[in-house]
């Protein structure tokens, strides 16, 4: 098998207003980071060096216009501008329609990367919706910008958390809403996504398992219907054809057996029931994967944390999971493509 090279990461700061410079700031300034990756921040550098004066930092900073240009090395960090800013009117902890401008641009700039093939793998810090909105951007969020601007056909959310890999349904949507997005036809679709990205990256037969949406899996219909109406379908489909998957299966228990490393995945049907499982057992490492793209992109699970940002506070441990764990799975799917080959 070929030795597989060091992928080229890029880090976006997220809302100049946020705690994602400073977070992006400590990410590339941690030694084993290099050691796994060649990392890079897109972002302003004015930016980026009132970051490393919040945190006393005498790191250097490479301005670099591609990312063939980066030294990656650490001591120094690589920092791509998209266009200069006149960054002074920026404060922290505040919705401002420059910060929104920014950050809206340093995405754009990774997925313009990412097509053209410079780059690896995305990693990025929070963004305020509120605040990309007033800059006019039209779409909901990271995940939907990432859909649309690539054309993909899917935009798949994975939750990893520890061993734990899991998927959803639907993301944000009111509840009521969630339960009646969940049809047969959706989370057949959703489960053969699964299925292809997780054959992607090296599982031969990927067993996925479904989480009820009532309780005891409604009990036969004791506690409604929709296991009976959609989810018991669902999975029959797709055993039909040829996926492992099992379920629906209590959602009071699918996550445990989960962590016990029962399970390759978890479906969950809604945003909360996923969230509220990951965040409990280990919140700063329940990191987001986005599958379907044609780069592999990851995030943190947090926001802006306006209340806290410039202050030093911010942890970065949920960011440097970010950038480090799709790294390991970038390297499953080359190992894979090469076995493939």
């Amino acid at each position: 098998m070929t030795e597989i090279k060091k992928p080229i990461v890029a880090i976006t700061i997220g809302d100049p207003a946020g705690i994602g410079p400073e977070i992006t700031a400590d990410t590339v300034m941690e030694k084993r980071v290099y050691d796994e990756c060649n990392p890079f921040l897109i972002g302003s550098v004015d930016i980026v060096q009132r970051a490393l004066d919040v945190k006393n930092s005498n790191f250097k900073i490479n301005k670099i216009t591609k990312p063939s240009e980066g030294k990656f090395e650490y001591g120094t960090i690589d920092v791509l501008e998209t266009k200069e800013y006149d960054t002074s009117s920026i404060e922290y902890g505040k919705v401002q329609k420059l910060a929104g401008e920014m950050s809206y641009d340093y995405v754009l700039k990774s997925i313009e990367l990412g097509l053209s093939g410079e780059i690896d793998i995305v990693s990025t810090a929070p963004i305020h919706k509120e605040a990309i909105k007033l800059a006019g951007c039209k779409h909901e969020g990271h995940t939907e910008v990432y859909g649309a601007e690539t054309n993909s056909d899917y935009a798949l959310t994975m939750f990893n958390c520890h061993n734990m890999k899991v998927f959803f349904v639907s993301r944000h949507k009111s509840l009521v809403d969630a339960c009646r997005y969940a049809t047969k036809e959706r989370v057949l679709d959703t489960l053969r996504q699964i299925d292809t990205e997780l054959k992607g990256i090296g599982y031969t037969n990927p067993e996925i398992t479904l989480a009820a949406l009532n309780p005891h899996a409604s009990d036969n219909g004791l506690f409604g219907t929709e296991e009976q109406e959609h989810l018991i379908p669902a999975v029959e489909a797709a055993k039909a054809e040829g996926m492992n998957v099992v379920g629906p299966v209590p959602a009071d228990s699918v996550f445990h057996l989960g962590l016990q490393g029962r399970y390759d995945a978890i479906l969950s049907l809604y945003h909360d029931q996923g969230h509220i499982a990951c965040k409990t057992y280990d919140f700063e490492k329940s990191i987001t994967i986005t599958w379907g793209l044609p780069f592999m992109r990851s995030s943190v699970d947090h926001g802006t944390a306006f209340d806290i940002a410039g202050k030093n506070i911010a942890g970065s441990v949920s960011m440097i999971e970010s950038t480090l764990v799709p790294v390991s799975y970038w390297k499953m799917q080359q190992e894979a493509k090469q076995e493939q080959a």
